[in-house]
């Protein structure tokens, strides 16, 4: 086991792994919850809270707070005994929507944590992992999720859609998350209105930081643009705000610091700046 700041082992297919490895776990629950039980459940929740609002573009960056134990490339970062007590923390700090991821193999989550978020916060909820079947978006919904992540990398393209329409279908918002040109085009053409561009290719771990400037102009107008990973310091913030990000998710930054200092700092940053094609 690699300890913080130590990059865990991975490999070139950790992507797929990931996803087998999510998708073999919900099969497990299923024989013990079947898919008609979760439907049902999913289908009686209250209504989903509005994400897309939420992160709407303004006068300053939104940020997507994360609950986050550990990760294939850095290892253990937290320990997060209270996942409620630290979705609580956010929202006083003003985080606009919450992540919880819920993989329980290397970021050792789960989808109690997801419930005990939901819970304790009144800011929509992101259940994040490796979705690519409709028992898993099912679960997300009957866990009280808002929004469910979709890695266009780990999806055909006939799946991706289908999964995106039952997201919208039960009321959530589906955020869709690229590292290439053609995935940002594969997300538009599903009608994705959160698209999100992750710094971090899931196949190596390696990260890129300037992927997000690089694709930002690619994301259709009226889709809010939600920038992931590389976010450690506020002058990370700004960045990715000049590059156009409506939105900054973070999970590290967050969980090894007093989360409420470092968001303040982060949205501080995040202030209104002149977008690419405003006049300043």
């Amino acid at each position: 086991m690699s300890t913080r700041g130590e990059p865990a082992t991975v490999s070139p297919s950790m992507l797929a792994d990931l996803t087998t490895g999510a998708v073999e776990d919900a099969e497990t629950r299923a024989s013990l919850r079947p898919l008609a039980a979760v439907e049902e459940a999913a289908r009686a929740q209250t209504p989903a809270l509005d994400a897309l609002t939420a992160l709407a573009p303004s006068d300053r960056v939104k940020i997507i707070a994360e609950v986050k134990r550990a990760s294939p490339s850095r290892g253990d970062l937290a320990a997060i005994p209270d996942p409620a007590h630290q979705a609580r923390l956010y929202e006083q700090g003003g985080a606009a929507v919450i992540s919880v991821l819920t993989e329980g193999r290397r970021f050792k989550g789960s989808l109690e944590d997801l419930t005990a978020v939901r819970a304790a916060v009144g800011v929509p909820v992101l259940r994040k992992d490796f979705i690519a079947t409709e028992y898993q978006v099912f679960e997300a919904r009957a866990g009280g999720a808002d929004l469910v992540l979709l890695i266009v990398a780990a999806l055909e393209q006939d799946r991706l859609a289908h999964l995106h329409a039952l997201i919208v279908e039960l009321g959530m918002t589906p955020l869709v998350e690229t590292h290439s040109v053609e995935e940002v085009d594969r997300a538009a053409a599903v009608g994705a209105r959160l698209i999100g561009v992750n710094a971090r290719d899931l196949s190596t771990f390696d990260l890129d930081r300037d992927l997000f400037g690089r694709l930002a102009e690619r994301i259709p107008a009226g889709a809010v643009k939600v920038a992931e990973s590389a976010v450690l310091v506020p002058d990370d913030v700004a960045r990715y705000r000049a590059a156009g990000a409506d939105a900054v998710l973070v999970g590290e930054a967050l969980v090894t610091s007093d989360p409420i200092t470092t968001l303040a700092a982060f949205l501080k940053a995040g202030a209104r700046v002149a977008q690419p094609g405003e006049s300043k």
